[in-house]
């Protein structure tokens, strides 16, 4: 791999103050947190979408923020991916998902949506799975309980004290990603407790 290859990451979730620490927000919260460690400021890129550009494991990384609500990101995505000539294999889609519990991280080229109607989006946007999807487990909601009103809240008090760890977690299997590949990356991601 060249050190000019670029890469880009997309965290989905949903613009404004209201959804800001919600679940729904995952993908978002992971890139603030990128942004945050190497000192990155995301700036608005027209109408679509957010941008901030780091170095991670001495690869240039594009951390993207869709403009639109998470169900309609994958045209700032595709768009980003154009704007920037990033090929669609060096994409990582960051995302939440209720199929694994909090703090279970999975990191996978491919597969279907599962319900999730922003990988839904981004895979109708691309026309094409062969990008990466970073998938943070959020849980599901107790018993009875809506998964709308679940994935728009807020996480539980103890989730967001071990937040921060399983977001620098993440980062830190986004370096090993660029720098050494998806199966280095899984290894990482996967066998590590938050």
């Amino acid at each position: 791999m060249q050190s000019d290859e670029r890469w880009l990451v997309a965290g989905l979730g949903n613009p404004g103050p209201r959804f800001r620490r919600t679940r729904h927000n995952a993908g978002f919260l992971l890139v603030d947190r990128l942004a945050a460690r190497y000192g990155a400021t995301f700036r608005r890129r027209g109408l679509r979408y957010r941008v901030a550009e780091i170095e991670l494991a001495g690869r240039p990384v594009v951390l993207v923020k869709p403009l639109w609500f998470i169900n309609l990101s994958g045209r700032p995505v595709a768009a980003a991916l154009r704007a920037y000539g990033i090929p669609v294999e060096r994409l990582v889609v960051a995302q939440d998902d209720l199929d694994f519990p909090f703090g279970v991280v999975r990191l996978k080229r491919g597969g279907g949506p599962a319900g999730h109607k922003g990988a839904h989006s981004v895979n109708a946007a691309l026309g094409t799975r062969r990008y990466l999807r970073l998938r943070l487990g959020i849980g599901r909601p107790p018993k009875g309980g809506s998964t709308g009103d679940f994935v728009l809240g807020e996480f539980t008090a103890a989730e967001q004290e071990q937040l921060p760890a399983l977001l620098d977690r993440c980062a830190d299997g986004l370096g090993e990603l660029v720098a050494r590949g998806p199966d280095r990356a899984q290894q990482r991601l996967h066998t590590a407790t938050s």
